[in-house]
């Protein structure tokens, strides 16, 4: 299914500013001023000066959180996005309720408790991040993420996207049976979007120690598959076969 641009001048302007430009600008922007996040719950809050406020919006991270305070912006990031950002972008820091700087295993081990398939959910976030695909909550189409190649005023989300699992316990027990991909591949039709499914696969056996630790996601990889419903008119060759002679 091809982009659908909102706009004849929508896919020029992406062109112009590609979306990985964006994000080395948010980067650099945060790193410069040392900025830090506060794990809140099952998000994670942080503060943004306009000029920050503005790469936030364009890069996609995060969803803005009305308040009072006239010279600062606060951002609200979902787990995936403020762990992408402090352990592979490395551009923020984050800060517990004693206002002391969490580590890497630290924040794996209160992310994982917050939500429910955390490192999986993650490994499949991160995959299309680092693709430069922006990505957002599907919960309002039936899905872990959709999937854009631009910001969302530009374009239309592109893939409905669900991450599974073979591991017992993974939380994620949809597309067991052919009913379950019926009902995805329906809805999916009707918001014009194709459904892509990334299977979390762990390479190391003799690794489960790892999996408790955020390095156990070098062990995983992701296999991307993309599902469609079999149309029969589209699969008819063109020409009717001949009417034998009696």
């Amino acid at each position: 299914m091809p982009a659908r641009w909102k706009g004849k001048a929508a896919e020029a302007k992406a062109l112009a500013e590609p979306m990985s430009t964006i994000v080395y600008r948010l980067q650099s922007s945060l790193i410069e001023s040392n900025s830090q996040g506060i794990l809140s719950g099952s998000s994670v809050l942080l503060a943004a000066h306009e000029e920050q406020t503005e790469l936030f919006n364009h890069a996609c991270f995060g969803r803005p959180v009305i308040t009072t305070e006239k010279n600062k912006q606060w951002f609200q990031l979902c787990l995936e996005e403020a762990f992408y950002l402090c352990t592979v972008m490395k551009c923020i820091k984050i800060v517990g309720q004693n206002n002391c700087v969490k580590n890497e295993e630290e924040l794996w081990d209160y992310m994982s408790s917050k939500r429910v398939n955390f490192p999986i959910l993650y490994k499949a976030y991160s995959h299309l991040r680092t693709k430069n695909w922006v990505v957002r909550a599907g919960s309002q189409y039936g899905v872990d993420f959709v999937a854009y190649r631009h910001h969302p005023a530009l374009v239309h989300s592109e893939y409905a996207v669900i991450a599974t699992s073979d591991e017992d316990g993974n939380g994620n027990r949809r597309l067991k049976v052919w009913s379950d991909f019926h009902c995805t591949l329906r809805l999916c039709g009707s918001v014009a979007k194709t459904l892509l499914v990334l299977h979390i696969s762990r390479n190391c056996n003799d690794c489960d120690g790892a999996s408790s630790s955020p390095w156990s996601i070098n062990y995983y990889s992701v296999e991307e598959r993309i599902v469609a419903r079999w149309n029969p008119e589209q699969s008819r060759e063109n020409c009717t076969v001949a009417e034998k002679e009696p």
